[in-house]
């Protein structure tokens, strides 16, 4: 938690400096009103002097007024402080999650980076406020309530040393006993985001299979973990209040009892014996908030410890550190010798690939399921960076390429597409953000998505809901496709991205591309052989390696495994068609 707010928490530009000042001054006057009620009593009232008590009376005003003001601005400041904290804490998580690769994504896991952007910040955030709206309050009270009980009497000093220890030890174990359940709590909060995040996004499949029960008792286990946790941290707060209260009432007493008899023996006045009380109680006060603090510093602890887990971790994409800008146009993609293996894993995804896609034809990557189309594709954009041999685009290696130049020229559609809450139309400007209406509809028609998005109630102006869902699975991946065109990139990149298409879509928009492609280099990973027939160039993979390339008619002669994949799918089409 020390290296999160040394990072965020820069003095320099938080005002920690006013805020310390504002309570040192409200502190003070906290500690000096006992005193002047103390000389009311003794020095007024028993004396009935009239004009005494009404100045001492204007000073408590004043001396109030500079406690509440100075608190007031205090408070303010430090709220200040702790939203401005939360906000850049939030925001570093958010660009550091931006420039992970899907390696270190996958890795963390969707459902615990929204925890940790969230609930973890807003656990780190609050104990910032509190920190700093009693940092110094507590201590100057506790230390300034001791020195003034010890002027107004000595002889019951021994209370103090006697209700201290007796409220700190008791306090200070219920907290040690809540640090692990916090952890719990935090990683059950974890288990609860994913079910919910996947019983959402899975809805469909949820109800296609008649799995609402199933789903249900997920979500019941991973709750009643997190309330199980929450249960236990709550039991051992209930003895705190309890604990507080006794220390406290018990402390009165003692102070009555005891200054009373001194009171009788004229060893203190009641005025005296007023303010001692008072500085005691100012005493617990700030032993109890002290510990009220310290019992939510553990659960920021734990959050700020999974932050700056998530701020620590180093993307596997690095950036250049002479980024090259000048790519060749237009550009070609070529795979040198090309290796990919994900951490841990004992065998290759991807071994000795070497092809290249030209520009102005159409490569195809076809293979079985798991030899490594998707993962070959990602490595052009860098999503992943090869583990051996060197992708290039337009002649550079895309790991010595500035980032931005290098995606300005590719347009990818992924496997599984993606739109975001809005329009269609602000969903086809994420290719181009100040592309013009006829740009987005020429994109559409060879996308051959117009004809729908002309029948739909406003046009370019409808209404996207999160993920595309209200649009079909076809709808989504032609309004993908078109969503790259509108870049006009001179490399596409096309993952699976024609599953959802009838054979007659599929066809058409494949005629669309290559009449609009020109000097564009264009890489197809494809399931269906239909959909790369007439592709200049195929690549078949098997295992993650290649095992045959060349044209249709070719491969149909020389490769056993496109062989094999062609007749398969003419099987299953002969099936159909019987």
């Amino acid at each position: 938690m020390t290296r999160l707010l040394r990072r965020f928490l820069d003095p320099a530009r938080r005002p920690i400096g006013g805020i310390v000042v504002l309570q040192l001054a409200s502190t003070m006057a906290t500690l000096y009103l006992p005193t002047l009620n103390a000389r009311i009593i003794d020095d007024g009232i028993a004396t009935g002097d009239t004009g005494y008590i009404v100045r001492t009376g204007g000073w408590m005003l004043v001396v109030s007024l500079v406690q509440v003001v100075a608190m007031v601005l205090s408070v303010r400041l430090a709220a200040a402080v702790a939203m401005g904290m939360g906000r850049d804490v939030r925001g570093g998580l958010f660009h550091r999650v931006a420039e992970l690769s899907s390696r270190e994504v996958t890795m963390f896991g969707a459902p615990t980076l929204i925890s940790r952007s969230t609930n973890d910040v807003t656990q780190v955030q609050t104990v910032v406020f509190m920190a700093l709206a009693l940092m110094v309050t507590a201590p100057i009270t506790m230390v300034g309530g001791i020195v003034m009980a010890l002027r107004e009497d000595v002889g019951l000093s021994w209370l103090v040393v006697v209700a201290v220890p007796l409220l700190g030890l008791p306090l200070g174990l219920l907290i040690r006993r809540m640090i692990p359940q916090f952890r719990r709590m935090q990683t059950s909060l974890d288990a609860v985001n994913r079910v919910l995040r996947e019983q959402i996004t899975g809805i469909r499949v949820v109800r296609a299979f008649v799995r609402e029960d199933h789903e249900a008792a997920r979500f019941g286990v991973a709750n009643g973990e997190l309330t199980d946790a929450g249960l236990a941290v709550g039991r051992l707060m209930a003895f705190m209040f309890p604990i507080v209260m006794l220390v406290l009432n018990v402390s009165s007493v003692a102070v009555l009892w005891f200054g009373g008899r001194e009171v009788a023996a004229g060893g203190i006045e009641v005025g005296g014996l007023t303010a001692f009380m008072a500085y005691l109680m100012q005493i617990l006060v700030a032993v109890m908030m002290a510990t009220f603090m310290a019992t939510m510093v553990p659960r920021a602890a734990v959050s700020a410890d999974r932050i700056m887990e998530v701020l620590d971790t180093e993307t596997s994409v690095h950036l250049p550190t002479s980024p090259v800008t000048a790519l060749q146009s237009p550009a070609a993609v070529s795979f040198d010798h090309v290796g990919f293996t994900y951490p841990g894993a004992s065998q290759p995804v991807l071994a000795d690939i070497t092809f290249t896609a030209r520009p102005g034809a159409t490569t195809a990557i076809i293979g079985s399921t798991g030899s490594g189309k998707s993962t070959l594709v990602s490595l052009v954009p860098r999503l992943f960076d090869a583990t051996s041999g060197r992708v290039t685009v337009g002649g550079v290696d895309v790991r010595e390429a500035d980032p931005d130049t290098l995606w300005s020229r590719i347009g990818l559609v992924p496997q599984r597409p993606y739109l975001f809450t809005g329009t269609v139309a602000s969903n086809l400007r994420y290719g181009d953000p100040d592309a013009p209406d006829e740009v987005l509809w020429s994109a559409l028609e060879i996308a051959q998505a117009a004809d729908f998005v002309r029948a739909m109630p406003e046009g370019l102006d409808t209404a996207v809901s999160q993920g595309g869902t209200n649009v079909s699975g076809g709808q989504r991946q032609r309004l993908a496709i078109a969503r790259a065109l509108v870049r006009d990139p001179e490399v596409l990149l096309f993952d699976d991205s024609f599953s959802a298409l009838d054979v007659s879509t599929d066809a058409r928009l494949r005629r669309a591309l290559a009449d609009h492609a020109g000097g564009v280099a264009v890489l197809v990973v494809a399931q269906r052989v239909s959909t790369i027939v007439d592709a200049d160039h195929i690549v078949v993979l098997e295992g993650g390696r290649i095992v045959g390339q060349g044209h249709h008619d070719a491969l149909v002669e020389t490769c056993p495994t496109y062989q094999e994949i062609v007749a398969s799918q003419e099987a299953v089409d002969a099936g159909v068609g019987g």
